[in-house]
């Protein structure tokens, strides 16, 4: 369903009108789909990668905004003509096809790992190569701003940008091939295997490691499109963020945010920044909270199927979150009850800092991933009892019976409460001026 609404905004005293594209389970506001955009959105059966991906220095420089030009001719990575990448997929056919988001289409290719020409498939390099539609709600800024900070920003959290072709009316990107897919499919796709504790901890830190680095930058990286279908998983459950085309340049000097058009997924989106347009590192660390109550729960962010009570994760977890006795009744059933409950109790803590209302009094991500590394202490990883969860419907309603093991002390930080304005209703866009 496409929708244009008018919206006054109270920064720039203007009415605006907003384009809002919903999907049946999330919504995004701006140019960008809800739909995954995934690299590599691996299918069911795919086949793994061979290509291990080669060691190099984490790079965190990046330059003050340029042109086209020379974000291309400096991006150290392979310009790649169209009659290649058709090559490199069998001409885009549908058996290549691993997926489709707001850019596009995700097709899997192969390369020679030398010279990076096209090979044939079963031979050289696995590759995921990202196809923009003519019609695309992300379009060639989104394409060129993926290309000027993956193309700059090398570490072992983010998805490797290999190359990218402009050639004619064609705009194309290839990436690393990730052949777990997307954390998204893993936690929601039905009749996917559940994920276990201690991998789920593992994408969780490995997750914070890459948004870390960007928020630590010599010139700081906002990522603002955090999300579960943006966190790509290689074969060994890595996690690795992908889909730079929302990252926005940080603020500079003594500022503490920057002002620009509200653009995200409902659900994940900061309060503060869909209430005006005020963008720091903070929503991205509000954005990471959700993710952790996903890994919990096995819930979506927004969920549409469920009772209008419970269709906004944060609002539905957040009571459970405060209360050590209660949380059991909000983890995600998949799990058997086989989780640690120290460790349990000690993510549910981090999330519930991270959600909170008060931008200012979010943990920054740095302090998140050093609390979440110490939850791989071996105290922290002894598996409570199995919960009986057979009450527990397909719904998802909460069980009401108590939990007869013994509770783990956590200390509980921050406060908050639901956010009746985030919950069933789109995100209003704020067009503001832009700081780069």
């Amino acid at each position: 369903m496409q929708l244009y609404v008018c919206i006054f905004c109270p920064l720039c005293l203007h009415t605006c009108l907003v384009f809002i594209h919903e999907t049946s389970d999330q919504s995004k506001v701006g140019s960008k789909s809800s739909s995954s955009s995934n690299p590599s959105t691996a299918k069911t059966g795919s086949t793994r990668s061979s290509w291990t991906v080669p060691s190099y220095k984490e790079s965190r420089e990046l330059p003050t905004p340029r042109t086209e030009g020379e974000i291309l001719s400096s991006s150290n990575l392979k310009a790649f003509s169209f009659g290649d990448l058709k090559a490199a997929s069998r001409n885009f056919r549908s058996d290549s096809l691993l997926g489709e988001g707001g850019f596009g289409y995700v097709f899997k290719g192969w390369i020679d790992e030398q010279t990076l020409a096209p090979s044939k498939p079963g031979s050289g390099m696995v590759v995921a190569i990202k196809k923009l539609k003519p019609e695309g709600f992300q379009g060639h800024k989104e394409w060129l701003t993926e290309v000027d900070y993956l193309g700059q920003l090398h570490h072992q959290n983010l998805v490797k940008l290999i190359g990218y072709c402009s050639d004619g009316d064609n705009r194309l990107l290839v990436y690393e091939f990730m052949p777990k897919g997307s954390l998204e499919n893993h936690l929601f796709r039905r009749g996917a295997d559940p994920l276990p504790w201690g991998i789920r901890l593992k994408v969780a830190i490995g997750a914070a490691r890459g948004l870390s680095f960007l928020h630590d930058a010599e010139n700081q990286v906002i990522y603002r499109d955090f999300k579960a279908s943006n966190i790509l998983l290689d074969s060994e459950f890595n996690a690795k963020l992908s889909d730079f085309g929302l990252a926005k340049a940080g603020p500079t000097g003594d500022r503490t945010h920057v002002s620009t058009q509200v653009m995200g997924t409902r659900g994940y989106a900061a309060p503060e920044y869909v209430a005006t347009g005020r963008l720091s590192v903070k929503a991205d660390v509000y954005s990471y909270g959700v993710v952790l109550l996903e890994l919990l729960t096995g819930r979506r962010a927004l969920d549409k199927s469920k009772l209008a009570s419970e269709q906004n994760l944060v609002d539905w977890a957040r009571p459970y979150l405060r209360d050590k006795r209660r949380l059991y009744r909000v983890m995600d059933s998949k799990l058997g009850g086989q989780y640690p409950k120290k460790g349990a109790h000690a993510v549910a803590s981090i999330a519930l800092q991270c959600i909170g209302n008060d931008a200012k009094a979010r943990p920054a991500m740095s302090e998140v991933l050093e609390k979440l590394e110490q939850l791989q202490d071996p105290k922290y990883n002894v598996t409570a009892p199995q919960v009986d969860t057979k009450r527990a419907s397909s719904s998802g309603s909460v069980p009401r019976s108590p939990m007869k093991a013994q509770p783990s002390p956590r200390r509980l930080s921050g406060s908050g409460s639901p956010l009746p304005a985030v919950a069933g209703s789109p995100l209003p866009a704020c067009r503001t001026a832009q700081v780069h």
